[in-house]
């Protein structure tokens, strides 16, 4: 049962219609790979697949961008207040008031005041005097609401939209002066519901009405109490209402709350804040910063007024002192007689007196040091050794005190008393009157440069940047998609990988046809069946067809008959597409073909071809029918077909039956070429049967659909039946894709005529 087809005679140019591009296209099947390629293949894969996904990324794209301009729309623009304040350093004011810079402390540094303009201190009294820590606003619509309100400019709060009277809609206001709370209700939510005439109540976080009032009187029960001064909404309209505690309050502030020194050690500070409202947060940054330059001013007039109580405590003290030391020597000089201190004396009191100083003032200094060092720091050592040497020159002066008479030893006693006391007492009183006058003076080292301003437009990414972001964020998120995609898809879409993976041919590579899905369509929609050979003869994947007749010409020449299995390891893989087109392109060169359709379960080449499928293999095989009646001739000449017949409910036995193997006998006789389509081989065991009736098995895999692992199971599953096959068809190849891929070699899937 040799066919004209299959004999070695027979060449590609002997059959009438072939071209030129059929060798083309029989080497598509087989690219062959160089250095240039594989450099070229990662680029191109990835583009190649981005090309695949390319509705992915652009409604991915779309949907963000969708969001980004909707994110435009809805969000409250956010406004930035800045101000500054210059940090003066505590410089010697000159004059009387030199002598107090020891008292009054060191100079302030600029980090040690951005602290203080953070702290509970200053935050917490602009918290209180601003009555920060009460929230009252409108309850807007999720999403939206707050938008439409933001654009209402009316008088009379707004008309509600779609019914929902129980939302603000715009020209609500509420203005709480007053409002105090149980202190485990701090920080809870509370629900304001306006009434008729001003009216209200509130209600806590489990519904329960606490309190209800009416705007302009102050309401109490239960530990609530409230000072409504406004209220402006239609009847029913809720408010969020809560009141924070100091904690809170403050916590909330500074999350929006700024401050930074303006370059290195410029002493100059900048301080910004950021909110919905400009005019709001204006008001809170020029409050800060008086705030702080107001507790500036009281924490240097407290300093002043701590070191004058203590001068006021020592100076009676001294003044005593002063007293009893003048009446000492007056006293003694009265019992003795007019006494005068000699030339010598004199020297020595004078002396005397400047050591006794200079003695204390170091003593001070060292009290001092001692608070910031420990005694063998080098200053405070250096100190010691003054008062060390100080101490020597009091003992040589002590040595020629012993020398004198006794009455001018106790008149020099005496005169030194008077004389360090008077010089004491002197010094503390010039110090309090000092720092009387600088306590009513006191101006601060602080002073504000800029007071709080805002810009007019808002702070943040600006609409076109928004959306920017947007289209490159949808990018992203669609690359990460496709790369998820991608991981969990382990499918072959290379022919190249089913030759070097299982070691078997790749006779053709049939490319996807836009103009067979259309004709599929068509022939659901009852328009008919029809052949993508015979309505379009130059398509590219009918010319993939036309190389495989050609291929299987010599792949074929060892076949045991003419008789060609056609099947594939999963549904949907085009067979019943290969079968008849391939059947339709062998018989265009004159050849008698018929195609069996041995699917008895889901068999439909009856509907292609627009024929019954009453009286086929099924009435054969039962006796019922004749070769003549199964045989049904279509509108290609040359080409006949046997369909299923009535489908039966045990497919397996009817095709192990022996009149199957006698009706492929009688029709490889007949015919030239048998091209059997059966059923895919891991769904069910008809191709294994089928397969040993026939001279040769395909395989068809379509690209994108089989992990490698399936196809080696299908081979192998007609492997343990005894059927060999004899290679694969690569079907509905992306050819737009493999042209990123490859380039060149990607070019030639697409090789037809031209006219």
């Amino acid at each position: 049962m040799e066919n004209d087809q299959l004999k070695p005679s027979q060449t590609a140019g002997s059959f009438p219609g072939m071209s030129a591009n059929v060798t083309q296209q029989s080497y598509a099947t087989q690219p062959s790979a160089s250095s240039e390629d594989e450099e070229g293949l990662a680029l191109g894969e990835i583009i190649a697949v981005l090309m695949d996904y390319r509705w992915l990324i652009a409604a991915t794209c779309l949907f963000s961008l969708v969001i980004g301009l909707a994110w435009v729309l809805v969000a409250s623009p956010t406004y930035r207040a800045d101000g500054l304040l210059q940090i003066e350093e505590k410089k010697g004011s000159g004059g009387v008031l030199k002598a107090l810079e020891p008292l009054l402390g060191d100079t302030t540094t600029a980090p040690a005041e951005v602290e203080i303009l953070s702290s509970r201190m200053v935050l917490g009294r602009v918290v209180s005097k601003l009555r920060l820590d009460i929230i009252a606003q409108p309850r807007t619509f999720p999403l939206i609401g707050r938008a439409i309100a933001r654009r209402y400019d009316g008088e009379q709060p707004n008309s509600p939209w779609l019914g929902l009277s129980s939302f603000a809609w715009g020209g609500e206001r509420i203005q709480v002066d007053s409002l105090d709370v149980p202190p485990q209700a701090l920080d809870e939510a509370h629900e304001l519901v306006a009434g008729a005439g001003g009216n209200f109540e509130i209600f806590d976080e489990d519904d329960q009405l606490v309190l209800a009032g009416k705007a302009g009187t102050r309401a109490s029960n239960k530990g609530y109490s409230v000072f409504i001064a406004e209220l402006v909404a239609r009847p029913g309209t809720r408010f969020n209402l809560a009141k924070l505690s100091p904690e809170t309050a403050i916590e909330n502030l500074r999350k929006f709350y700024s401050v930074k020194e303006r370059g290195k050690k410029t002493g100059v500070l900048e301080l910004s804040l950021v909110g919905k409202r400009a005019d709001e947060i204006v008001l809170i940054l020029d409050d800060i910063m008086n705030t702080y330059v107001r507790q500036n001013v009281e924490r240097r007039s407290a300093e002043a007024e701590k070191t004058l109580k203590f001068l006021d405590t020592q100076l009676p003290a001294l003044k005593t002192q002063v007293d009893s030391a003048e009446g000492a020597y007056n006293s003694y000089r009265q019992s003795r007689g007019s006494l005068d201190l000699s030339l010598e004396t004199q020297g020595i009191l004078k002396s005397l007196v400047e050591v006794e100083n200079a003695a204390v003032l170091l003593k001070q200094e060292r009290d001092e040091l001692r608070q910031h060092f420990t005694p063998e720091h080098p200053r405070i050592q250096a100190v010691d050794s003054k008062l060390a040497r100080l101490d020597e020159r009091r003992k040589q002066f002590d040595s020629d005190v012993s020398r004198l008479p006794d009455t001018q030893q106790t008149v020099l006693r005496l005169a030194r008393d008077v004389e360090v006391s008077n010089r004491l007492y002197t010094e503390l009183l010039n110090t309090a009157q000092q720092l009387r006058v600088s306590k009513e003076g006191t101006v601060g080292d602080v002073r504000v440069i800029d007071t709080a301003a805002v810009g007019r437009e808002p702070v943040g990414a600006k609409p076109i940047a928004i959306l920017g972001i947007a289209l490159l964020l949808g990018l992203l998120a669609s690359l990460v998609v496709i790369w998820v995609l991608r991981s969990l898809r382990v499918v072959v879409e290379d022919p190249e990988v089913i030759e070097s993976q299982l070691g078997l041919p790749v006779y053709a590579t049939v490319p996807h046809s836009k103009l067979e899905v259309d004709l599929h369509r068509r022939a659901q929609a009852g328009g008919g069946g029809e052949l993508l050979a015979v309505a379009h003869p130059q398509e590219d994947a009918v010319e993939s067809l036309r190389g495989l007749r050609t291929t299987l010409h010599f792949a074929l020449l060892d076949a045991q008959g003419n008789s060609l299995l056609i099947t594939g390891p999963s549904p949907g893989l085009g067979k019943s597409f290969i079968s008849k087109n391939l059947g339709a392109v062998l018989a265009q060169v004159d050849k008698r073909v018929v195609i069996v359709d041995a699917d008895l379960r889901r068999g439909h080449l009856h509907k292609e071809f627009g024929i019954e499928r009453a009286v086929g293999i099924s009435e054969y095989v039962a006796g019922q029918a004749a070769l003549d009646d199964v045989l049904k001739s279509t509108a290609v000449s040359g080409l006949t077909v046997v369909t299923t017949g009535q489908i039966p409910p045990n497919p397996s036995e009817l095709l192990m039956h022996p009149r199957f193997e006698v009706l492929l006998g009688e029709l490889a006789a007949r015919f030239d070429t048998v091209i059997v389509d059966a059923p895919p081989v891991l769904a069910v065991s008809d191709a294994a049967i089928i397969g040993r009736h026939v001279g040769a098995t395909l395989m068809i895999a379509r690209a994108g659909k089989h992990p490698i692992r399936e196809l080696e199971q299908a081979v192998k599953r007609l492997n343990q039946a005894g059927v060999q096959v004899k290679g694969f068809v690569f079907n509905d190849l992306n050819v737009s894709r493999q042209s990123y891929r490859y380039g060149y070699k990607g070019y030639v899937y697409r090789y037809s005529y031209k006219t």
